[in-house]
């Protein structure tokens, strides 16, 4: 992979936080890059994902907390968006 494709992939990751939290920011695009790669890894690898949990409780709170922060600033986005 080349600078272009990493360059290219940043635009579409700015834009996906953008649309799911209602704005963006370096440090938003990290929280969404967690949250999505976790998710994913809970659902195709439910065993690692628990595996991990275990092993790393304190990191398993830190991911609970992202989680409800993603769907806060999503359920205030998409609230935000259905005002006239």
């Amino acid at each position: 992979m080349d600078e272009t494709f990493f360059r290219q992939f940043e635009a579409l990751m700015d834009k996906y936080t953008e649309l799911l939290l209602g704005q963006t920011n370096e440090k938003l695009k990290e929280k969404v890059k967690a949250w999505a790669l976790y998710s994913h890894v809970a659902k195709s690898m439910p065993a690692l994902a628990k595996h991990w949990n275990e092993l790393y409780p304190e990191a398993k709170e830190q991911m609970k907390q992202l989680i409800a922060e993603i769907k806060r600033l999503n359920d205030e986005a998409r609230a935000n968006a259905k005002k006239p």
